[in-house]
C-alpha cells in the first residue's frame, strides 16, 4: 500500500476517473448500438449527429483513442447510408 499523501490521493483520484470514464463509455457504446438497431433511416439521421458528439468527446478526452472515433463514425454513417 501507498505510504506518501500524493501516491493516496492519486489512487483516489484514478479510482474517481476509472468510475467516470467508464459511465461515458458505457453511454457512448449504448448510443451506438441503439444506432445500429434502428432500421428507418430518417430515424437513424436524426441520431447520428447525438452519437457523433459523444464520440468525439471521449476521444477529446482520451477516453477512446481518436482513431477509434473515426473508425465508428465512418461505419455508422456507411450503416445509415445503405439504409433504404
Amino acid at each position: 500500500m501507498a505510504n506518501h499523501k500524493s501516491s493516496l490521493k492519486r489512487i483516489r483520484q484514478a479510482e474517481k476517473r476509472k468510475l467516470h470514464n467508464r459511465y461515458y463509455g458505457r453511454t457512448m457504446r449504448n448510443a451506438v448500438k441503439k444506432l445500429r438497431a434502428t432500421t428507418d433511416k430518417a430515424e437513424a439521421l436524426a441520431l447520428y449527429p447525438l452519437v457523433v458528439k459523444k464520440v468525439d468527446k471521449l476521444a477529446k478526452t482520451n477516453v477512446i483513442h481518436k482513431n477509434k472515433a473515426n473508425n465508428l463514425k465512418s461505419k455508422l454513417a456507411i450503416y445509415i447510408n445503405k439504409l433504404a
